[in-house]
């Protein structure tokens, strides 16, 4: 997902879309264990996806405690 698509998420569903980006991680990782893995980028893709979920998160909770 693009950056401004990940913004547009309500502030409600973060939560909700980090858990479910970090369970199709653990499910890629087991899967790389195995040797099983088809798509090796997505691991990179969804860590990055959830660092900017939880960045998003936190610029949110800082506007909210300013006001």
């Amino acid at each position: 997902m693009k950056l401004n698509e990940l913004r547009n998420i309500e502030a409600g569903n973060v939560n909700k879309e980090v858990a479910a980006r970090k369970e199709e991680l653990m499910k890629l990782r087991f899967q790389g264990a195995v040797g099983q893995i088809e798509q090796p980028h997505r691991i990179q893709q969804l860590r990055k996806e959830v660092a900017q979920l939880l960045t998003i998160q936190a610029e949110r909770q800082r506007q909210d405690g300013d006001k």
